[in-house]
């Protein structure tokens, strides 16, 4: 059986996800008859101001907030963005920001703006399990501490952070507190009880790209980054994406029910864990406990990452490697290097992020495949001594 032929087996979903058909199915009249613009008066846009204000509250219930506190974006990214910057123009008499070494690089990448500007950024490292070091965090704060910004799950190691306790302590010390939610959010229940704002993006839960939104509490104070109309509470100016805001709104509709198969996921996830631990020279990156119930990142001994996924790639298998290698320098990856592990063993890693369609005949085939990879490799290589 050829590549063309079989079946593909997508087992990269921290990246991102299918669209669930239901999702597009839904979507669909807001991309052809029913087109009109939200802040239109006439019916034609009406419609569309109802569609959206329908999605609004199918996720304010879903995280039990109010709708108002509901900013619709085009993405995680701008939310993180959004979170952060804004609140620093909102509070221009604080000058200390607070993050962790793993999160993503739209929160990285920001923080690295604000100190360009100014801003001090203290960036709290992670144990050899990838969970943050709480007691560095409480440590850092000071009088002049504007904000916490941790993400609830890593996208790559799929570790789940302490963020109700973190939330407890940035509230006892007044300080605003962010969470980047993007691969938790539809997935696992988040408590927004000390959370200020949060970020999620719809294509992590089976809905589509290019829309996301954020969490701010009522009452947070925070300015907007884009400038122009007075949509989205005057906190993010430009014609809403309706198809995008229904497709989202269907999503998490739908994620209320696919939460109930979590247990099953993990449990072929776990499997998976047990097998390829099988293997010599391969190791676990990151909790096993404190870990996200989709979510697996190995390394071995004497193998690339990018070459076990080009391997299984020929076979039809989706998965990710643990390090940045779109470019021909390439670089370690940050989260792994924070948790202690070397350059080279940073470069072996292979994240793979299951989804609720997975089959367990899926999971052996994908199991069946690394296994024959790596050796094949370490064969090749000849690097690799058992």
């Amino acid at each position: 059986m050829t590549l063309f032929t079989r079946k593909q087996i997508y087992l990269d979903n921290a990246a991102t996800t299918k669209i669930d058909e239901r999702v597009l199915k839904e979507m669909i009249p807001y991309l052809s008859k029913n087109f009109g613009n939200p802040s239109s008066l006439y019916k034609l846009g009406k419609e569309s101001r109802i569609a959206i204000e329908n999605s609004r509250k199918k996720i304010s219930d879903f995280l039990k907030c109010k709708q108002d506190e509901i900013i619709f974006t085009s993405g995680a990214t701008e939310s993180n963005n959004l979170a952060i910057k804004g609140l620093a123009l909102a509070h221009p008499e604080k000058k200390h920001i607070i993050t962790s070494q793993i999160e993503h690089s739209s929160v990285l990448l920001v923080c690295k703006e604000m100190e360009r500007l100014g801003y001090k950024v203290d960036y709290i490292s992670v144990d050899k399990s990838g969970i943050l070091n709480l007691q560095e965090l409480k440590n850092k704060i000071t009088k002049d501490t504007l904000l916490v910004s941790i993400m609830h799950v890593n996208n790559e190691i799929g570790t789940i952070q302490p963020i109700e306790e973190i939330g407890k302590v940035c509230h006892q010390n007044n300080i605003l507190f962010h969470v980047d939610a993007t691969q938790s959010f539809g997935k696992i229940k988040i408590d927004l009880t000390n959370i200020n704002l949060l970020s999620a993006s719809a294509h992590k839960l089976n809905g589509p790209k290019g829309t996301g939104l954020i969490y701010i509490k009522d009452l947070t104070k925070i300015r907007p980054m884009l400038n122009g109309g007075s949509q989205e509470r005057k906190l993010r100016a430009g014609t809403e994406n309706v198809a995008g805001i229904v497709g989202f709104g269907k999503a998490i509709e739908l994620a209320k029910e696919k939460m109930k198969n979590n247990e099953k996921v993990k449990k072929l996830r776990d499997f998976m864990i047990d097998e390829i631990l099988k293997i010599k020279g391969s190791y676990l990156n990151g909790s096993r406990e404190k870990r996200i119930f989709n979510n697996a990142n190995f390394r071995f001994d004497g193998v690339e990452g990018e070459a076990i996924l080009i391997m299984l790639d020929q076979e039809n298998i989706a998965v990710s490697t643990g390090s940045a290698c779109s470019s021909s320098s390439l670089k370690p990856s940050y989260v792994l290097t924070s948790m202690g592990l070397k350059p080279e063993e940073t470069h072996s890693s292979l994240r793979i992020s299951l989804g609720y369609e997975n089959t367990k005949k899926e999971i052996n085939f994908a199991i069946k495949k690394i296994k024959s990879s790596v050796e094949k490799i370490r064969k090749i290589s000849g690097e690799f001594k058992c």
